[in-house]
């Protein structure tokens, strides 16, 4: 193709593109404007490629470079502006959300660790109790986790120590499924996301009583604690944002159903990425650190509790110097 074909085939696209660049370099272009600057800066840097490739002239190719300068300056702060965007997130915005919403937290709390720390005691005092809580089958398997006779403990017992990059992704899988099915429940009036919290609390708080009970008590404990601190945080904090969906169907106030489950879906949705991000640290530290026997109960205690520490200072305290509650 010659070049005076090419320049009128393509001459209306840069000018375009160069008049939304002015706007995104002045910051008064429009959202949906803004939104064409990937595809159109993709298809610039393409003809830039097509008029070197073809040996246009150098103007041509000069003008074009230059548009794909800018448009790379403005690529890069588009991106940078994101990432603070979810550092703000992370850091303020979403413990401030937390507070905001502490009645379903405070709720989801009491469903999820009332019911793991009455199934926990009640185990613990009457050990024969766990069978009505698990099978038999079940029970034997905790048992072989925790074993002290194990190198590796918990589900990682049954893997190799170079293994476990593979239980990271088991355990982020299972534990996000856990979690979105605690939220994605509320949509049945709050009653699924009710009966997911009390159902894991008695779980886990049969596991812990029985295991407890038989003296695994230097495996189990020194295992949950690091990252309990934000496993069983995030599966209260789902909890909550799914009991939020179910209120805002059961009372929506003036609006209509449709309105008030849109509204809390934006509130909702907002702390499910905070969950999934915390899910993700938990992960992390289930596989590389808590299922090692070569760490000291003593050490695990420790750093356990600097965690449980860390957490509920950040979702007390976080976000504090930005904004009121």
């Amino acid at each position: 193709m010659k070049q005076s074909q090419f320049e009128h085939q393509h001459q209306a696209q840069w000018l375009a593109f160069e008049h939304l660049l002015v706007l995104l370099e002045n910051g008064r272009s429009r959202p949906e404007a803004s939104e064409t600057f990937g595809p159109d800066y993709r298809r610039l840097c393409q003809h830039l490629s097509l008029a070197r490739e073809r040996g246009y002239s150098s103007h041509l190719v000069d003008s074009l470079q230059q548009l794909a300068m800018r448009g790379h300056q403005q690529l890069y702060r588009r991106r940078r502006a994101v990432g603070a965007s979810i550092a703000v997130f992370v850091l303020a915005g979403f413990p401030r959300l937390v507070r905001q919403q502490w009645r379903f937290v405070a709720l989801a709390s009491l469903l999820f660790f009332g019911s793991l720390l009455l199934t926990g005691l009640l185990v613990y005092g009457y050990p024969d109790l766990v069978y009505s809580v698990m099978d038999p089958q079940h029970v034997a398997q905790m048992e072989a986790m925790y074993d002290p006779d194990q190198t590796r403990l918990g589900p990682a017992a049954q893997r190799l120590p170079d293994q476990d990059w593979m239980m990271f992704g088991y355990y982020i899988m299972n534990n996000i499924g856990i979690a979105f099915q605690t939220f994605a429940s509320g949509l049945l009036l709050g009653v699924g996301s009710l009966v997911f919290l009390l159902f894991n609390g008695l779980m886990i708080g049969a596991v812990a009583g029985h295991l407890t009970d038989i003296g695994y008590t230097q495996t189990f404990w020194p295992f949950v604690i690091g990252h309990g601190a934000f496993e069983l945080t995030a599966v209260t904090l789902s909890g909550a944002a799914g009991l939020k969906l179910g209120w805002s169907l059961v009372a929506p106030g003036r609006l209509s159903r449709g309105q008030a489950l849109r509204q809390a879906a934006k509130v909702a949705i907002e702390l499910i990425y905070g969950v999934i991000a915390m899910l993700l640290i938990a992960a992390f530290i289930e596989a590389y650190w808590s299922s090692k026997t070569s760490v000291s109960p003593e050490a695990k205690y420790l750093v356990g509790a600097a965690l449980w520490l860390l957490v509920g200072a950040y979702l007390t305290v976080g976000g504090r110097q930005h904004a009121p509650d």
